[in-house]
């Protein structure tokens, strides 16, 4: 099998199985725990965390575990609207249209209580609009929430500038970062950001683990209450998964480099391989992208046509986002991007890993360009029935 899915998840890595089991079996104590089994999981819970802030760029201490990338959103949105803050009520919140479906749900409940809820929107490029950024943002806003990269289309926002505005406004900035960590040299540290969320799953981690990452300074209320994470959030904390987090972390900091220069150049074969296929179309080439990431459409062809036609072949890639899967809704991200909803429903993502080979990349372009022609062809005998003489 060719696994081009990667921004779905990741494999874990062999790195990431060893420290969960060493955890499981060996640091098994309570970290709250002042005796020496909990203070060996302690010590355990601190070297995970110190291995994630290396890779992410923060300090250990601004880290927060939550159970993935989804509770650390809800963090960072629901405490920006949180009477319990020490700063003046704001109830605006400021979002891209283009942002996670979870994070746009999200958006919706608040709106059903009273909040509101403004979208920033994208151009043909994927790209926030920066004037309409800037008009948008008011001093009545508490926070904007954008993707440092979108899932769909790898498309990285100008975060820098969207910091600059919100904090000339007195509002924060979050980001979630659940797609460029692991996948580009841009760090929390120097983001402008005053809030991350990132996922382990999509650095070879497990399922279920991820954590906010906070600002020193910033004075952050709790989704869930509890002495945990230094009051920030309550529970005893997933001792294996955060050790499998941190493991994966360290494997994924040592390579980066390397493993963003080697995707970039897998990336632009695979486009240009399929760019020779006819009516070809490269969601946000112009703009900067991740070096993993690939959203296309082949014409009117239907993505999920094209995604069976591929994993018949032995490539497995996805349709847009994973949520989206075996679903026939058009992808909001492409809408949003001034698609038609046919069009929409085109978008085949290949999303590459650490691991991708050159050899995988010419066998899923012989594969798509197989799928595609049979697809067409099976198009046009049905359009162009024989005639009976």
């Amino acid at each position: 099998m060719i696994y081009l899915d990667h921004n779905a998840t990741a494999p874990v890595a062999p790195e990431a199985v060893i420290a969960m089991r060493d955890a499981l079996e060996r640091a098994w104590g309570n970290p709250s725990s002042t005796h020496g089994p909990g203070q060996d999981a302690r010590r355990l819970l601190g070297t995970a965390r110190a291995q994630v802030a290396l890779l992410v760029g923060c300090r250990p201490d601004e880290l927060v575990f939550t159970s993935g990338a989804t509770e650390a959103n809800h963090a960072a949105l629901l405490g920006a609207v949180d009477p319990r803050r020490p700063t003046p009520r704001r109830d605006r919140l400021v979002l891209s249209a283009v942002e996670h479906p979870a994070l746009l749900a999200l958006a919706d409940r608040l709106r059903h209580f009273g909040h509101v809820v403004d979208l920033l929107p994208v151009g043909s490029d994927g790209r926030i609009d920066l004037d309409r950024a800037d008009a948008l943002i008011g001093t009545d806003v508490a926070l904007v929430s954008v993707m440092g990269a979108n899932n769909e289309t790898g498309v990285c926002m100008p975060l820098a500038d969207l910091a600059a505005m919100a904090h000339a406004r007195g509002a924060l900035l979050h980001a979630d970062a659940t797609q460029l960590v692991g996948k580009s040299v841009l760090r929390f540290a120097d983001s402008g950001a005053d809030l991350w969320s990132v996922s382990a799953h999509k650095v070879g981690g497990p399922k279920g683990v991820g954590a906010l990452v906070v600002r020193k300074g910033l004075d952050w209320p709790a989704l869930l209450a509890g002495r945990q994470e230094r009051g920030r959030r309550g529970g005893t904390e997933n001792l294996p998964g955060i050790a499998g987090f941190g493991a994966a972390a360290a494997v994924a900091a040592s390579t980066l480099p390397a493993d963003l220069d080697r995707m970039a150049a897998l990336r632009d074969r695979l486009e240009s391989g399929a760019c020779g296929l006819p009516d070809a179309t490269v969601y946000g080439a112009g703009a900067p992208r991740l070096p993993n990431t690939s959203l296309m459409r082949f014409g009117n062809l239907p993505a999920e046509a094209v995604l069976h036609g591929l994993e018949r072949a032995g490539v497995v890639a996805a349709s847009g986002a994973a949520c989206h899967a075996g679903g026939n809704r058009p992808s909001h991200v492409l809408l949003a991007m001034g698609a038609t909803p046919p069009q929409a429903l085109g978008g085949v993502r290949f999303s590459l890993g650490r691991d991708t080979t050159a050899a995988a990349v010419e066998a899923a372009l012989d594969a798509l360009q197989a799928t595609v022609t049979r697809l067409r062809h099976n198009r046009r005998a049905v359009a162009e029935p024989a005639t009976v003489s």
